[in-house]
């Protein structure tokens, strides 16, 4: 099973939000794509997001938000609306249930109920928009190559994708995105962020820039005062409508590690943390997967991708990083800085300026195993890899 199901979370209690997320993230299928706690803004949300369903925490008053559940039901009639309180009065459950409640689950959140009720979601929806992959980079620290490991992917899923592929760069105030593919945006990823509710396709096509390996770009903002009005949901419904026109979406980041970040991830199918195999790199990415744990991420969304491997290049192994963080080294790129470091000077991508070298070699067998999860289509489902889990539909 995918992770198919959008859902968007309502929470006006803000000790719930963990919690909530927990519940909500351990099942395969939801991909949460917003949390909102304004109750006038949640009708508006539900629509620019595409969200299939809504899970409405009645508490700490279950009868103030009964006129939004009213409001859902009447705006958003494709969406299916799920309820929790921590009451089980019989009157306000049967009054959800009559405003077009799918399913009331009584806080805490019992799982096996949570997802009965989104497998009926998905039975029932009669229309699913195509959807693409989003895949984010995670830098562990600063110069760890990150930007340049998401650059070149991007660049090699386009070769071999059939749809559009984009990089986004998320590193708001020092992205380098467009100076590695030696491109001069005209429009950056502000511009876009600034009125999300009117991104038509036509729009997003006008702001990307593409570049002569196929890959679009959508740049960090032109300035910091820019950067500075960056806010998560228009972030998030910006990059939730890029995924709707591409069959791969390559984030970048993000670099910050608040709310802006975390949104970003709940969207995201899968998570690539680069590491360089130093013990102050491996501190800093058990503190990011500390923290997402905490906020309720799903750990099998992260692969760990260790950097600049080389035989004398560290007394730490693959194995004990991955043991240390609690995750499972998807792959590794070896040390070449001398080619990286010309292509990088150069404005390159490694496909163009060098190709048959081991750095390239490496990405591009990693763009393969995320294009094709299972090496071949007909994989018995019990045989799957976790990627295939993941991207499975």
């Amino acid at each position: 099973m995918g992770r198919d199901v959008r859902f968007l979370i309502f929470n006006a209690q803000e000790d719930a939000s963990q919690e909530l997320r927990t519940s909500l993230l351990q099942s395969p299928r939801p991909k949460l794509v917003a949390e909102v706690d304004e109750p006038a803004m949640l009708a508006q949300a539900v629509q620019q997001f595409h969200a299939a369903a809504v899970l409405i925490n009645l508490d700490p008053n279950p009868e103030a938000i009964l006129p939004v559940i009213g409001q859902i039901s009447s705006e958003c009639p494709d969406a299916a609306i799920l309820a929790t309180s921590t009451s089980t009065d019989g009157p306000l459950i049967l009054k959800v249930m009559r405003l077009g409640v799918k399913e009331f689950l009584p806080r805490p959140i019992d799982a096996d109920s949570l997802t009965e009720a989104i497998e009926k979601v998905a039975s029932f929806r009669t229309s699913v928009l195509p959807e693409g992959k989003l895949i984010t980079v995670m830098g562990a620290s600063g110069g760890v190559g990150s930007t340049f490991f998401a650059t070149n992917l991007a660049v090699e899923l386009a070769a071999v994708a059939e749809g559009s592929v984009t990089v986004v760069d998320l590193d708001y105030r020092f992205g380098q995105v467009a100076t590695l593919l030696d491109i001069e945006p005209t429009y950056t990823l502000s511009d876009l962020c600034e009125s999300p509710e009117q991104l038509e396709p036509q729009v997003i096509d006008r702001a990307l820039v593409k570049h002569s390996s196929g890959v679009r770009v959508l740049s960090r903002p032109s300035s910091f005062a820019e950067a500075d009005t960056m806010t998560a949901a228009s972030c998030v419904g910006l990059l939730s409508t890029l995924i709707q026109h591409n069959e791969f979406v390559i984030v970048d980041g993000p670099c910050r590690s608040d709310i802006r970040a975390r949104s970003v991830f709940d969207i995201a199918d899968l998570n690539l943390l680069i590491v360089q195999l130093l013990v102050p790199c491996i501190r800093n990415a058990a503190r990011i997967m500390s923290g997402l744990r905490e906020a309720g991420e799903a750990s099998e969304r992260v692969m760990l991708i260790p950097n600049r491997v080389g035989r004398h290049s560290s007394d730490l192994s693959i194995e004990d990083a991955a043991q240390t963080l609690g995750l499972e080294a998807f792959a590794s790129i070896p040390d070449d800085w001398t080619t990286v470091s010309g292509a990088i000077n150069l404005g390159e991508p490694l496909l163009a300026h060098a190709p048959k070298s081991k750095v390239r070699m490496a990405i591009e067998e990693i763009a393969q195993r995320l294009y094709r999860p299972d090496g071949q289509a007909d994989v018995e489902e019990g045989k799957r890899s976790l990627i295939g889990r993941i991207f499975a539909q």
